[in-house]
């Protein structure tokens, strides 16, 4: 494990609500992080379905933490907008899988997919994009 990536799972371990949802930093590239968490009981909604925030809240964090894989060690990031297009209920595990689009100094553009695995398949349940802005390391 690089110095990056060991910084990044550290601050992963921090998020208390990734720890509450029950989610795993699966994977960490330079540009890519993969996140995933199960569809517990907590997190569903009226009609047994994944929460929407559950499935914003995985894209939102494996696309802030693509961001800060090209930030130098003393930044990190912040959300400044994130949309996101619901296109299927969620079911089973959530991967959210996370990347930039365009690294900047000032703002940094990226991207999420969140995927819902159940019963040996895969479906393609939101996108997301929105931007990242670094700030004073903490």
């Amino acid at each position: 494990m690089n110095q990056n990536e060991s910084r990044i799972r550290d601050s992963f371990a921090r998020q208390t609500m990734m720890t509450t949802a029950g989610a795993e930093l699966v994977s960490v590239e330079e540009g890519r992080v993969t996140i995933a968490a199960p569809v517990s009981d907590g997190f569903r909604q009226q009609a047994g379905y994944s929460h929407a925030g559950l499935i914003f809240a995985l894209g939102d964090t494996a696309a802030g933490y693509a961001a800060l894989t090209v930030m130098p060690a003393d930044v990190d990031v912040l959300t400044v907008e994130m949309k996101i297009n619901l296109m299927s209920p969620g079911m089973g595990r959530l991967v959210a899988e996370g990347r930039v689009l365009k690294p900047g100094r000032r703002l940094v553009i990226v991207a999420a997919d969140v995927w819902a695995e159940a019963e040996g398949k895969r479906r393609h349940v939101a996108a997301l994009q929105g931007t990242m802005i670094p700030v004073e390391g903490s």
